[in-house]
Formats: structure tokens, C-alpha cells, sequence
């Protein structure tokens, strides 16, 4: 029997159990073609020449690989013999932004500006670098000189605007921020960084109405954090705990919203979450960070949450948001500094730690991992996120029978399960699978379809389960074909409706579904085996072998080699004698 196990993908129960698009913003880049040879054409010894382009190459090669430490300082040492090349520096700028080496940063900013174009990242730190050190007059001049296009579209506008409002010039700092308000997708930036300003100038009503649009659809944490504080600053106490509490009803699996709510009772009545016009840039540098983030855009997004933080280093929100870029490319030991400096946060310090789990557990660090998040199931017994990820680290790391207690943790702390919670049944589902408990696997499966009837990943499980295991052909049969009406691209359910017909006896309708299966996922030895044993069935002796020796050389550790190289030398057996063993 082929195992189910070759079939499932792992997948995260957070991913899919916890639910503004933006316009697309062009990335930060540096083309290749762009550094000259200098030192070479202006005759200097080939060997310093060599050592120059070498440490070029050396730096490319680095970010290649997303190590931006060591591209800095091989493309430090390339600008050190051709300080001239603007790539060169431009380049060097970038990169040691990046690393939030924000001295060394501000010196290449200076030297990027000139003639040809003005850089505006460089000018976006200037002038931030500019209005921390209140040096208004400066920061203006950086930021007149910011482009309209590309980034300036977003970051020009809120530059000016909070640079205005640093002068306290309301009326001229609302006329800077409007070319935002015609940005497709920017309408609530826009009217968010409109009521700041106007709260800031003390103009309470007009603030009030530039909020509203922000909170009248679903607002993402820090909106709920800025408006609620408002609120209950302008003596709208109630309307502030109904935010929270619409916040939390609708991300139940989510943030916590009881410590905001302690926070915000014992905050100084005119305490604000952005108190000044260098808080508001920094504000608007972290939402731009933000959406970018959003849009997989996350060079951009690390360089404006750098600068943010340039600005007002007490960001918890944009601490959070480098630590989740640095994650996503894998640079855990950075990203867990700054989990961990977020763990007394008293509203990001649950996230941070689970993150902080994610991290260890992507790190192998299973038992860290295990311990982190055993600690925060402890601390919180009503909360299920937490058992949740606990088993998916024991399920990743083939503790099959932890991961079972875990998922039982979850179930027993949600009781009546609702639509929303099917993809837990399913993970406890494939743990029961993988210890050899199919009849608890089945059960739980079967409850997760009656929350969810029409999941292709639910109809697929249990269709091709009883396929393999010839029960209720029929209705599997139907199962896997309402899977691949809803996911006709999935290589996994083509290949379980595939095997459906095989396993019925249509033969040449299983190979016609195989084929296709095999299209979407070439290099799967299980689907290779099974357009094997369908090419046999209908006579197709040659591709049969040449099928099987496909999923013999892409076998994984789950495949049964042995029963492969069996079919290849002996082919499969005659249906007869199939029949009586």
C-alpha cells in the first residue's frame, strides 16, 4: 500500500486558522552592469585592480545570499579603491542602512547627493536624521529636493507634511500630506496621518472625523492603538473599550487586546502614542515599512523601519517588523533580539514570543522552541494559539504522539469547534495518520468536513485514504473529484482522483489523470510510481519501468524503495494473482 504520508504537506495551524491591499511600489535595486573597472582604466597595478573587483564580486555574491553583513564589508572595501563609482556607493549606503549602521549610513547619504538624480532613500534619512536634531531648515532642503515619482510618490508627501507640522503649521502640513489622498490605496494612510496631525494641533473634531475613516472597516493593531488612546483622551472612554473589543472579536486567534486595555488605564491622561512631529515621521516611515512588508517588498520595508527607528528608537510596532524581515530571510539569531527585547511589551510581548518559538523551532531548536511555547500554554490556559503552534513544532520535528496531546490541549480548551477551527481536526488528523491510528485519523477528518464541507485539502485526505485502503470507492471516488473541481492545479489531488480510477479499474483514465499529475509535480516520486503502475496496467510496459526508475531516483525517506525496485524488476503482478494475496 502506498502511504498517505507521502502526500501531505506540512502545514502551519496558525497560518491557517488567523485571518488593505496596496498599490505595487517598485523595489530598491542596484544593477550589476552598473560598476565600473576605474581603478584598472586609470592604471593602477592589476593587483589592486583584481582585489578591488574581487571584493565587488565578493559583495554581489554576499547579498546574493542575503548576507548583508558580509556585502557591506566587501563592497566597503571595493568603494575604498573607487570612492568616485556612485553604484559602488550607493550600494554601500543601502546596505549599511540595512544593518542599521546608521552613523556610517549618514556618511555615504551626504556623498550620494549631486547632480544626476537625488537618491531618496539617502534624502529620506537626511532629512529624518535633520528634524531629530531639530535642524528644520536643513531637513527642508532634504526634503525639497525629494521626488515626486516612484517611492516619493508615498514618502515625499508625509515628509513635508511632518516637517510642516514640526513648525506648527497645521493648514500648510494638511496641504503637503493631500497628494497622498489620490494614491490609489493610500486613503486611509492618508486620512490616519491627517488626524494625527490635526490631534497634535489640538483641533480634537476635525481629528475625530479623519479617524472615522480609518476605523470603519477592519484597522490593523497600531490604527486601534492610535484611535482608541485618542478616544480616551477626548473623554470617549466606552468607545475606546469598543474598539478594542471589536478588534478582538475579530481576530479571536490573534493580538491580545486585555493588556492594551490595562496599559491605556494607567497611561497619564494626556499621554499619546505619538506626542510629536519627530514621532509622526517615524510613524509615517513605519507604516510605509509596513505596507511593504505586506507586499513582499521587504528590503524597502527594512530601510524605512531602520529609519523609523533613527527616529524614535522606543517603536515597539517597528522593532516587531524587522524582526519578522529578519526571519522571513532566515537571520534568526538577529530576529530573536528582537523578539526578545519585546517580551514585556504589554501588547506585543505574546507575539513576540511566539514568533521567538517559530524562529527556534526554523532554527532546529525544537526543545527551545517546545519550552517557549509550553510556557506561554501555561500562562494563558484559556488561549489555544499557543498549543496550537506547540503541536506543529512536535508534528514538524515527527514527535507524532506530543503533537497528538498538544492538538487534544487545543480541542479541549475551544470545546464546541466552529468552520475556522477544521484545520486543527486536520493536522490532529494526519499525527493520529503517522502513528498508525487511522480510525481516530478518519473520525476527525470526517468532523472537520462537517465544518468545512467543500475543503479540497479535507476531501482529498480522506478520498485518497480510502482509495489506498480500497473502502468506499464509490464515495471516495466522488470525494477526490470535488477536490480537483476546486483545485484543478493540484498536483496531489489530480494524482488522488488518478488513483481513484486506477484503483476502480479504469486504467486508461487513470493514466490520462496521472499524466497530468505528473505535469504538476515532475519530481513526486509517489505520483511517478502511481503513472507507473497505470502505464503497466494498460499494456504501456516500457514507460511503466521508465516511470518507476523516476521515483526511484527522486525517493524520499518515506517511499518504499524496496517495493519500487520490486515492480522494476519483476513488473506488478497479474491481476488474478493480484487478487488472491
Amino acid at each position: 500500500m502506498t502511504s498517505v504520508r507521502n502526500r501531505l504537506r506540512s502545514i502551519s495551524l496558525a497560518a491557517l486558522m488567523l485571518s488593505a491591499p496596496l498599490a505595487s511600489i517598485p523595489l530598491v535595486s542596484i544593477p550589476l552592469a552598473s560598476f565600473p573597472l576605474a581603478a584598472a582604466a586609470a592604471g593602477q597595478p592589476g593587483e589592486a585592480a583584481a582585489s578591488s573587483t574581487g571584493s565587488y564580486l565578493a559583495g554581489r555574491y554576499a547579498q546574493h545570499q542575503d548576507d548583508w553583513t558580509a556585502a557591506a564589508r566587501y563592497t566597503a572595501e571595493a568603494l575604498a579603491a573607487d570612492p568616485d563609482d556612485p553604484a559602488l556607493l550607493r550600494r554601500s549606503f543601502l546596505l549599511r542602512l540595512g544593518e542599521g549602521q546608521i552613523d556610517t549610513a549618514l556618511g555615504y547619504a551626504g556623498r550620494l547627493l549631486g547632480d544626476q538624480g537625488e537618491p531618496q532613500m539617502a534624502l529620506t534619512l537626511l532629512a529624518a536624521d535633520a528634524l531629530a536634531k531639530d535642524k528644520l531648515d536643513e531637513a527642508d532642503g532634504y526634503a525639497a529636493k525629494m521626488p515626486s515619482d516612484g517611492l516619493g510618490r508615498f514618502v515625499t508627501p508625509l515628509t513635508r507634511a511632518w516637517l510642516a507640522a514640526a513648525r506648527g503649521k497645521t493648514d500648510d502640513a494638511l496641504a503637503a500630506l493631500e497628494p497622498l489622498a489620490s494614491v490609489q490605496g493610500f486613503g486611509a494612510l492618508h486620512a490616519l496621518h491627517a488626524g494625527l496631525i490635526l490631534d497634535l494641533a489640538g483641533r480634537s473634531d476635525e481629528a475625530a472625523a479623519r479617524y472615522a475613516k480609518v476605523t470603519d472597516t477592519d484597522a490593523p493593531l497600531r490604527v486601534v492603538q492610535i484611535v482608541g488612546n485618542f478616544m480616551d483622551r477626548t473623554g470617549r472612554k466606552e468607545e475606546a473599550r469598543q474598539l478594542y473589543r471589536t478588534f478582538q472579536a475579530g481576530n479571536p486567534d490573534g493580538l491580545l487586546v486585555e493588556p492594551a486595555l490595562d496599559a491605556m488605564a494607567q497611561l497619564p491622561a494626556d499621554a499619546r502614542p505619538v506626542p510629536d512631529a519627530r514621532s509622526g515621521l517615524a510613524e509615517a516611515l513605519f507604516d510605509l515599512g509596513s505596507a511593504l512588508h505586506h507586499e513582499n517588498a521587504d528590503e524597502p520595508a527594512l530601510l524605512f523601519a531602520r529609519v523609523a527607528l533613527h527616529l524614535r528608537n522606543d517603536l515597539p510596532l517597528a522593532h516587531l517588523l524587522i524582526a519578522d524581515i529578519m526571519a522571513s530571510r532566515d537571520h534568526h539569531d538577529e530576529a530573536l533580539a528582537e523578539y526578545r527585547g519585546l517580551e514585556k511589551d504589554p501588547l506585543l510581548g505574546w507575539t513576540a514570543r511566539m514568533r521567538e518559538a517559530d524562529s527556534l523551532a526554523r532554527m532546529d531548536r525544537t526543545d527551545d522552541a517546545v519550552a517557549v511555547l509550553k510556557s506561554l500554554s501555561a500562562d494563558r490556559p484559556e488561549r489555544t494559539d499557543a498549543a496550537i503552534r506547540l503541536g506543529d513544532v512536535y508534528r514538524y520535528a515527527k514527535r507524532y504522539d506530543e503533537a497528538i496531546g498538544a492538538y487534544t490541549t487545543a480541542l479541549q480548551r475551544i470545546g464546541a469547534p466552529e468552520e475556522r477551527h477544521w484545520p486543527l481536526l486536520y493536522a490532529r488528523a494526519m499525527s493520529y495518520e503517522k502513528t498508525g491510528q487511522w480510525e481516530k485519523a478518519e473520525a476527525d477528518l470526517q468532523a472537520a468536513l462537517v465544518l468545512k464541507p467543500d475543503e479540497a485539502s479535507l476531501l482529498n485526505f480522506l478520498g485518497y485514504s480510502w482509495i489506498d485502503r480500497g473502502q468506499h470507492l464509490d464515495k471516495a471516488k466522488a470525494m477526490v473529484e470535488r477536490a480537483a473541481e476546486l483545485r484543478p492545479r493540484d498536483g496531489y489531488i489530480v494524482d488522488s482522483l488518478g488513483w481513484a480510477l486506477y484503483m476502480l479499474g479504469d486504467y486508461d483514465g487513470a493514466v490520462t489523470r496521472l499524466e497530468r499529475a505528473v505535469e504538476l509535480k515532475p519530481a513526486d516520486p509517489t505520483i511517478n510510481d502511481h503513472l507507473g503502475d497505470a502505464y503497466w496496467r494498460a499494456g504501456r510496459r516500457n514507460e511503466a519501468r521508465f516511470q518507476w526508475t523516476r521515483a526511484l531516483r527522486s525517493a524520499d525517506e518515506d517511499t518504499d524503495k524496496a517495493a519500487i525496485q520490486a515492480k522494476l524488476d519483476k513488473g506488478l503482478p497479474e491481476l488474478k494473482a493480484a487478487a488472491k494475496q
